[in-house]
């Protein structure tokens, strides 16, 4: 009995994964125990880098399984408790909210957005255009909305076309099902150009996401720490703007000229163009869904335009949470257009859920770095120095705590302890307001770097697009590279000399 159970238990655990990376979980498994018992500080961080491992390892096995293991074993070690994973996930229910409902939203959402986004890419025929019209528009709408709505778009659109050409490559009709198939079924003719375009969508991908980073900074609304840190400070929309200004306006400007550099020198994995086979197929695509739209499709895509529109604008003016709006766009959008049916409406929830799981799995690995402090030592350090050095450090190392933590988190506890030093009358207004405008474009800027230092790019790194256009963590953090070094050291000069 107990040989067939291990003999299960090596078949099953962590599912088709390979057999050294299971092995390897199982070493972390067995090795924290030992590391809690010689320093509980030292084991919160092996914990957090074992952690960011099973990230890097998501196209291996999903990270919620090992990830979890972890977290469950931090929780039994008492690193954590299940009362502050909870704390933490109340604290970012709003979050919560968001990809339950936004993303199920935007799926309902798909026929719309693949009809203009099929126009645009057929229409602008310049990679270097096309990519930056892409980082700049996702630049302004994360200004005024949210990154991971934003985020979910151009997934969706991006799946969209994939799928297009996936079924013609494998030799299929365009009405085919919206399964994407396997490499298995793709002609030989067909797999070079499939890879092309693979590489063609990672770097659109990576220059939308970069984008919602550049548009996120700006404005109080752009990451949930702006708003926090808005609420802190008592700054109303335009201050915040303002306050931010003299770096996030810099920022935006040498983010875009990295993004037409990149497409022009196609180094980091940018640079690929539309191949034109490919291009053939979408447009084959296009003109033939033309010729066969009925009036009732057309509706539909019309209907799912001014659903749009009441997306953006309630989103903009912000009448009620992100999560809240997206529940409307699920009930509008579903209920004009006839999907009543549960199981047509199970389909958009099956994205977003297991990455809402993963989140909360998240909120365990920072509550073990809050329980055990293991930011408090640099807080400390900075907090020695003053004047512009101590702003300089606080951006430096908001952001190199962002990369391998969660830039919401990081704010939240440098916003916290300057809040209290700033209250025991140690720091004038001034400094108040430099440290702040530190922590918000030290957050938001450097943490470009890894997939876990933005919500955003941890969505698109466990999305159901990333294996399709093999965007591992390991190439994101290639593929960010430059923006990070541009965007980081650009932001610290402006903080320097312009603040």
């Amino acid at each position: 009995m107990a040989k067939t159970l291990a003999q299960s238990l090596r078949a099953n655990f962590l599912g088709n994964s390979p057999t050294w990376y299971k092995l390897t979980i199982v070493a972390f498994l067995v090795v924290n125990p030992f590391l809690y018992i010689v320093d509980p500080f030292l084991a919160g961080w092996v914990l957090v880098l074992e952690f960011i491992f099973t990230l890097a390892m998501a196209l291996k096995c999903y990270p919620l399984q090992p990830g979890g293991l972890l977290a469950v074993e931090a929780i039994v070690l008492g690193l954590a408790t299940p009362e502050m994973v909870l704390h933490e996930a109340e604290h970012n229910f709003p979050v919560i909210l968001l990809l339950m409902f936004m993303v199920a939203g935007i799926y309902f959402l798909r026929e719309m957005l693949l009809y203009t986004f099929t126009k645009i890419l057929l229409g602008v025929r310049s990679k270097m255009l096309l990519s930056l019209m892409f980082s700049f528009t996702a630049a302004v709408l994360s200004a005024f909305l949210d990154a991971l709505t934003v985020t979910a778009v151009i997934i969706t659109v991006a799946v969209g076309f994939y799928g297009v050409y996936h079924k013609v490559a494998s030799g299929k009709n365009f009405t085919a099902s919206h399964d994407h198939g396997r490499d298995d079924e793709v002609d030989t003719l067909h797999r070079e150009d499939l890879d092309q375009f693979r590489a063609f969508l990672r770097s659109l991908m990576m220059h939308g996401a970069v984008g919602t980073a550049l548009g996120g900074v700006t404005t109080m609304v752009g990451e949930p720490q702006n708003l926090l840190i808005a609420e802190v400070m008592d700054w109303e929309f335009v201050e915040f703007f303002l306050q931010m200004a003299h770096i996030s306006m810099p920022v935006l400007v040498v983010g875009l000229l990295t993004c037409l550099l990149l497409e022009y020198f196609g180094i980091f994995g940018y640079g690929t163009k539309l191949g034109p086979k490919v291009r053939e197929v979408l447009e084959a695509y296009d003109n033939e869904m033309s010729a066969k739209r009925t009036k009732q499709e057309t509706t539909v895509i019309g209907v799912q335009a001014v659903v749009a529109l009441v997306l953006v604008a309630a989103l903009g003016l912000h009448l009620a949470e992100p999560g809240i709006v997206g529940l409307l766009v699920i009930v509008l959008a579903t209920a004009l257009n006839g999907v009543t049916e549960e199981h047509r409406l199970g389909h958009a929830f099956e994205e977003a859920l297991p990455f809402t799981a993963l989140l909360v799995v998240f909120f365990a690995i920072v509550a073990v770095i809050d329980n055990q402090g293991l930011f408090s030592p640099v807080i400390h350090w900075v907090m020695e120095h003053d004047g512009k050095t101590q702003a300089a450090l606080f951006y430096m190392a908001n952001g190199l705590l962002s990369m391998i933590s969660d830039n919401v988190f990081v704010a939240t506890v440098y916003i916290t302890e300057v809040a209290e030093i700033y209250e025991s009358g140690a720091l004038t207004k001034e400094q108040f307001d430099a440290l702040a405008v530190a922590i918000n474009t030290g957050t938001n800027i450097p943490s470009v770097a890894t997939p876990n230092g933005q919500a955003a790019f941890l969505f698109l790194l466990t999305s159901a697009l990333a294996p399709l256009i093999r965007l591992s963590y390991g190439r994101m953090v290639v593929m960010a590279l430059p923006y990070t070094v541009t965007m980081s050291i650009t932001g610290l000069l402006a903080l320097w000399y312009l603040g």
